[in-house]
């Protein structure tokens, strides 16, 4: 176990979510599968629900490519979206009316894509979830100068945690949690999760300013465009990692 400040107590009972996609659009592509579940302190799962959503619309093949998940299999094996919608969020809803945080890796990108599903279908939305943990974003404040990507792949394996079954939604949540842990364990983050929501909506969007302004100088954004760094849960089109 890596050295340095012990395990916050907030942190030694963790929810853990993440969703597998039709693509990368926030506003329009659909849940494929999900997953959310809780870790204790040693990072052992204690409670888990899995879902395959039939996501009304074809799967592209670049997706499948990802995630494993046909368009024939989601068809088959899949249950209506608004069903699987609905009880993604009321999973997520229950932990954190709780105070249990949840973690998610690159949150924006998930937790926006649930709000644009459900009001697609419907279902009052989580539009501002809290507490909410993101070791993208964690580890981009507190490790800000180390070269290389921050995939959830490269990160977990910086952190020394096992990635098994990359892009599918339990393995990718799981492993999210572990690192939230171990990046607990190597700096001293804020003292409850409530302070570290707060201060990760303020990192977020410093983030998001200092990419606008790097792909501005090579030339990737125009000037008067600008990259969304609301966080949690966003509203425009952006990239998963």
């Amino acid at each position: 176990m890596p050295s340095g400040p012990p395990l916050p107590a907030w942190l030694t009972r963790v929810g853990v979510f993440d969703l597998e996609t039709t693509g990368v659009d926030v506003e329009s592509d659909r849940v494929v599968t999900a997953y959310v579940g809780v870790l204790d302190a040693a990072g052992r799962q204690i409670a888990s629900r899995t879902w395959l959503a039939d996501p009304g619309v074809p799967i592209p093949e670049g997706a499948t490519a990802v995630h494993g998940i046909t368009t024939e299999h989601a068809r088959a094996e899949g249950r209506p979206s608004p069903e699987v919608v609905t009880e993604v969020t009321a999973a997520l809803r229950s932990l954190l009316e709780q105070n249990v945080p949840v973690v998610a890796y690159n949150a924006a990108y998930d937790f926006s894509l649930l709000a644009h599903e459900a009001a697609r279908h419907g279902i009052v939305p989580l539009t501002d979830p809290s507490p909410v943990i993101d070791p993208l974003v964690i580890d981009k404040a507190y490790d800000r100068y180390r070269r290389g990507r921050r995939t959830l792949e490269v990160v977990a394996a910086h952190y020394a945690v096992v990635l098994e079954g990359a892009h599918e939604a339990s393995a990718d949540a799981i492993a999210a949690g572990r690192v939230a842990q171990a990046l607990a364990r190597r700096f001293a983050l804020p003292a409850t999760s409530a302070e570290l929501h707060t201060s990760q909506i303020g990192w977020a969007r410093s983030q998001a300013a200092s990419l606008t302004e790097y792909f501005v100088s090579i030339g990737r954004l125009d000037p008067e465009e600008s990259i969304d760094g609301s966080w949690p849960v966003r509203s425009t089109r952006t990239a998963a990692e």
